[in-house]
């Protein structure tokens, strides 16, 4: 089996042997080059026709923007995205996403032991996952969301929650979904794997974008129509019962499948407090199996289910892990999941 090729762009030379050295330590990632700037890589990946690239967003002569724009538009690869972890890298990294990287992570900051090997294996997944992943040119994207009609639906007699699960892609197929919904969408509740100075600038940049309300989940948040509640980073979003009404909790409990936030927590913290038969389950693109399981228990239990199908999945692996347990009704096409919500939360 060949080695996965990989061309390192970052403008800091401690960077570039951290990253080289974490690549070296492996038996399948081969580090065919560096650049210490865009326009180095850009002759580089003429050269050298790596598998995947792993870019820092701010460097001198072009930004990582600017570079991974040109990069989608002319020659659509894989993208890992190396970012600072803070709030105000936020917005970037989000928006590198949106131009079609296919995921993120964030520099180590401290020198443990501990932290440094956990950046090193989740590196290292991360570009493995990034070598299988499904790449399009960003005009096909954007052309697909400037030519739907958006949806406008005038009763809003909703009868179940929807749940939705995600993970690598996930911040553009939650975005693509919400762009066909109206602003009276049935409620929704999303857990996103994101780490915590992320989610509010996820939150906010929907908000901005849609017409219903979306917010980042903080105590006490009434699960209601028109509102869209994304899980805080490094938290799980469970619920607590008041009548008929469903408010949110967010929880600083240890992770579950190694995530927090995590799907299966929320998932079953609904089966819990609102029973399957309100509930309408959604697997979106991620890898790994979050929220399978506990997807098959709230399909047991009356929920209706649906996943996002492997053509138009970045990485279809939590889609897969939910269908191979017969906990998925439907696969569907991203561009039909908004319309099925909306149809199914309808449904007694």
């Amino acid at each position: 089996m060949s080695k996965i090729k990989v061309l390192i762009i970052d403008d800091s030379a401690l960077i570039r042997k951290m990253l080289r050295e974490v690549f070296d330590s492996t038996e399948d990632i081969d580090v065919v080059g560096v650049a210490s700037d865009p326009l180095i890589a850009r002759d580089k990946i003429k050269q050298l026709n790596p598998d995947v690239i792993t870019l820092d967003v701010e460097m001198p002569r072009m930004d990582g923007l600017q570079f991974l724009s040109n990069l989608m538009r002319l020659r659509p690869m894989p993208v890992v995205m190396v970012s600072t972890l803070t709030e105000k890298g936020a917005p970037e990294t989000l928006e590198a996403l949106e131009m079609g990287a296919v995921d993120y992570i964030c520099k180590p900051k401290a020198q443990s032991p501990d932290e440094f090997y956990e950046f090193a294996e989740a590196l290292c997944d991360k570009v493995r996952i990034a070598s299988q992943a499904r790449v399009v040119a960003v005009e096909t994207t954007r052309s697909q969301k400037t030519t739907r009609v958006v949806t406008r639906e005038t009763n809003d007699n909703y009868k179940r929650i929807i749940a939705v699960g995600s993970s690598t892609g996930g911040t553009e197929a939650i975005s693509e979904v919400l762009s066909s919904l109206p602003v009276n969408c049935p409620p929704i509740v999303i857990s996103q794997h994101i780490p915590e100075v992320f989610s509010a600038s996820l939150a906010k940049r929907l908000d901005n974008r849609y017409p219903m309300e979306v917010l980042e989940a903080r105590n006490d948040l009434e699960v209601t129509p028109g509102r869209v509640i994304i899980a805080q980073g490094g938290r799980h979003l469970r619920f607590r019962r008041k009548g008929d009404q469903l408010f949110t909790i967010v929880d600083d409990g240890p992770k579950q499948n190694l995530h927090k936030p995590s799907v299966e927590a929320m998932f079953d913290s609904l089966l819990q407090v609102a029973g399957g038969k309100r509930l309408v389950a959604v697997m979106l693109t991620g890898m790994g199996a979050d929220g399978a399981v506990a997807m098959k228990r709230l399909h047991d239990a009356g929920a209706l289910t649906m996943a996002q199908d492997e053509a138009s999945s970045v990485v279809w692996g939590m889609p897969k892990s939910a269908y191979e347990l017969g906990a998925v009704d439907e696969l569907i096409p991203l561009t039909g999941i908004a319309s099925e919500m909306i149809k199914k939360a309808r449904l007694i």
